[in-house]
């Protein structure tokens, strides 16, 4: 179309016909028209609320040849906002020109950055926002949004002012701070910048007095640390030092270097420190003539040698390198891995230090200063390694994107730097959540899979990536259109327990119209106790009429309902429908303690599962008799109980239950003996404690029993004889041979732990055990079956 001279014609931002109270349908997008002032064709404009279609069309008023534009249908991908396009303003008549472009509905213009506060001075973080309004601007520290305070205010284009900075012990201003933007589109995050306090603490090293020869090579260093970076000045006898003199080297770390010292430079140096939180002078210290000449040959030395430095690319790298020696040794430098170190940007300061300026990853290496004697090849070296570190920058950004209900939506962010960055997803400025089912992520966190898209998922989604050097952040927006076309809820839900870790739930089939529609369907199930965001889910295919869930928590309730599946995207959910698994029996373990002649305790753990149990069931028998005594009843809280008044050197069987309202859990059994209580009292009773003894088997047992407890005594009898007869024959041995000694290669100790062992530790340093086998039929045997253990 011909536009006139007086009549500038706009592409529209679909906000604008939203500002003016319409609603633009999914599928179109408005085209051609002003976009200060819309004015309708039709001599009755819709109403408000209503939405706008083909029917409806724009135009500019003061243009009576434009004949106006239609809404113009197009696919809702192509829902691009209006970008002001910069390189190109004016059109072939003059006219500014607006194009069709992608811009976010959301974006920074204007990120907080580090910076370094002074005390009591104010100081601004800025982040400046574009996008549709209205949109408020927060800030926060920590990741705790700031309260309120006098000092601080929000500026009009959204920076933040502190009136007054504070730094105290109790109160300060310093941290991480971020500014959050939002809109109806979503939450934007910024980078974090970090707010420090200038501060200058006192000198960590002060320089040394030194004696050199005329001529020679003198070196002075200190040290101080600053926020930010200290500058160093040096002084001669308190007067500031020329350093326009070539002899004289200074560089960023506090040292200073004179080479071919003279008479003119004795005296008295001292460094200055200063930044903008305080000044320093550290102690002097002072340069004198040594007394003796210098040799005419001296072997080449290094008087310092390059440290190992990390630094951010396009920051300064200096390398120190200072001989000295006679003749004067001349100093070169190279890389360890024998790459060239370049010239551009490469420089030597003074004698032999080596500046590399603006520095890039490429210059990391081990660098080697080497000191050569001229007409030699006589040489000293020292070596140190520069790490260059990228802040991220990204390679592929993250594109926004509209997507139907029901279909996928992918992000791929792709960063480098130095260290590798990590990449974390945030959507509306959260964390993403571990990935769900319907989120995925992949390829190291740089490609963002969302299927099945619902509604909730419409959002502003960021990728931050993070490295050492830095940060870096990019967004993207997620739009999603609705459809009349998705399948209905399921009907005829139902739920049934199967066991008390199971339920069937089941609904019924739809019309074979629709179930052509359906690819599957999604089942979600939560206790009843819990909110509705902690539910499982589980797809089964579209032939799929019921399903049963499995490990569920027995006596507990659920709450269970299903959604089918198009290609457009889920239904609503179905009716909601709860079940409960049935109940569970608890079960015990217990052990026994014989704590006399006459008396066993029994003892157990209390349940982890305590609602569980209502309480305890003990039986007592003693063996061959077939009476049982009990059962002895226990509340849930026991956890100990104990048989008095029984028989000495008798055989009993105890058994114990646990039980609840649903009934009785399986018995633990134990047998304990009391023949031998009275020598080893404490001990506990070894037997399997599942053991299901029957009755026939109950006289053999009480046999082995009996023969393990004499074999156990003629085992210890033997031992203790052997240990006092050796006693005895060293106490004679040592009577008769006061006069003289022969050194032990090993010598004999006797201990008894905890556990009823009895240790004797040999002549390689390991320790011979003995175990009490009492109650313990797998542990008989002779002195000669005893084994030694490291």
């Amino acid at each position: 179309m011909l536009y006139t001279r007086h009549c500038w014609t706009f592409k529209v931002l679909l906000a604008d016909i939203r500002r003016s109270g319409y609603r633009v349908g999914p599928a179109y997008t408005v085209l051609d028209a002003p976009i200060t002032s819309l004015g309708w064709v039709q001599s009755h404009p819709p109403e408000e609320g209503s939405v706008l279609g083909p029917q409806h069309r724009l135009q500019a008023p003061g243009c009576p040849r434009s004949p106006g534009r239609t809404l113009a249908r197009t696919p809702p991908e192509s829902h691009l906002p209006l970008r002001n396009n910069p390189s190109s303003m004016l059109d072939n008549a003059g006219k500014r020109r607006w194009e069709l472009g992608w811009t976010s509905e959301l974006s920074f213009l204007e990120e907080p950055s580090n910076v370094i506060a002074v005390r009591g001075r104010p100081l601004v973080l800025h982040c400046r926002v574009e996008g549709e309004e209205p949109i408020s601007i927060s800030w926060r520290r920590g990741g705790r949004p700031l309260s309120p305070s006098p000092r601080r205010s929000l500026l009009a284009n959204g920076s933040l002012l502190i009136t007054s900075f504070l730094s105290r012990e109790n109160e300060s201003d310093s941290g991480e701070y971020d500014c959050t933007a939002q809109n109806r589109f979503g939450l934007l995050l910024s980078r974090r910048a970090r707010v420090q306090v200038a501060t200058l603490s006192r000198f960590l090293t002060h320089p040394q007095s030194m004696r050199v020869q005329l001529g020679g090579v003198a070196r002075f260093q200190c040290q101080i640390n600053g926020v930010p970076r200290a500058t160093i000045t040096w002084e001669l006898n308190r007067v500031p030092l020329n350093m326009d003199d070539n002899r004289f080297t200074l560089l960023p770390s506090g040292v200073l270097q004179i080479t071919g010292v003279g008479q003119q430079d004795l005296g008295d140096y001292r460094c200055v420190a200063a930044n903008a939180a305080n000044s320093r002078a550290s102690q002097e210290a002072r340069l004198t003539l040594a007394g003796w000449s210098p040799r005419t040959d001296q072997e080449p030395e290094i008087l310092s040698g390059p440290q190992d430095l990390t630094l951010t690319v396009h920051q300064t790298a200096i390398l120190e390198c200072i001989a000295t020696g006679n003749p004067r040794p001349i100093v070169s430098w190279s890389r360890l891995d024998g790459r060239s170190i370049g010239v551009d940007g490469i420089e030597v300061l003074g004698t032999g230090n080596l500046k590399i300026s603006d520095v890039t990853v490429h210059h990391s290496g081990v660098y080697v200063c080497a000191a050569n004697k001229p007409g030699t090849r006589v040489r000293r070296t020292a070596q140190g390694r520069l790490v260059v570190q990228a802040p991220p920058e990204f390679v592929q950004w993250p594109q926004s994107v509209s997507k139907r209900v029901g279909s996928t939506a992918v992000f791929t962010c792709v960063a480098q730097g130095v260290p590798e960055p990590q990449l974390v997803w945030l959507k509306n400025g959260r964390v993403l959540a571990a990935p769900s089912d319907n989120i995925k992520l992949t390829h190291s966190n740089s490609t963002l899979i969302i299927n099945r898209v619902t509604g909730s998922d419409e959002a502003i989604y960021q990728c931050i990536a993070r490295n050492s050097a830095g940060t870096n952040q990019a967004s993207a927006r997620l739009a999603v259109t609705l459809s009349q076309e998705l399948p209905a809820a399921p009907e005829g839900v139902r739920a049934e327990p199967v066991s008390p870790t199971a339920i069937r739930l089941s609904w019924r089939e739809p019309s074979h119209s629709v179930t052509e529609e359906i690819i599957g369907y999604v089942l979600h199930i939560r206790p009843a106790s819990e909110p509705a965001g902690k539910e499982l889910q589980e797809a089964v295919g579209r032939t799929t009429l019921e399903h049963i869930f499995t490990n569920l928590q027995p006596d507990t309730e659920y709450s269970m309902y299903v959604k089918a599946y198009s290609p457009v995207g889920a239904s609503g959910q179905s009716q909601l429908v709860t079940a409960s698994t049935g109940g569970e029996v608890p079960d015990v373990m217990f052990f026994a303690q014989v704590l006399n002649g006459t008396a066993v305790q029994v003892f157990w753990e209390p349940s982890p599962r305590p609602r569980l149990v209502r309480g305890y069931k003990l039986y007592l028998r003693k063996l061959p008799s077939s009476r049982i005594l009990g059962p002895t009843l226990l509340p849930s809280s026991a956890n100990t109980h104990t048989f008095t008044q029984l028989e000495p050197s008798a055989l009993y069987e105890i058994k114990m239950q646990a039980f609840n309202q649903h009934g009785d859990g399986n018995s633990t059994v134990r047998f304990v003996s009391l023949g031998e209580s009275t020598e080893s009292p404490g001990t506990f009773t070894l037997q399997d404690p599942g053991c299901d003894c029957q009755k026939p088997q109950e006289a053999s047992l009480s046999g082995i029993v009996v023969g393990i407890h004499i074999g156990i005594a003629c085992i210890i009898f033997c031992i203790l004889f052997l240990m006092l007869g050796y006693r005895r024959r060293l106490l004679g041995c040592r009577g008769i041979k006061e006069s003289w000694s022969v050194p032990q290669p090993w010598h004999s100790t006797a201990q008894e732990g905890q556990n009823g062992h009895l240790g004797l530790e040999g002549k390689d340093g390991r320790e011979l055990e003995l175990t009490e086998l009492k109650g313990n039929p797998e542990r008989t045997g002779s002195p000669a079956q005893l084994q030694q253990r490291p």
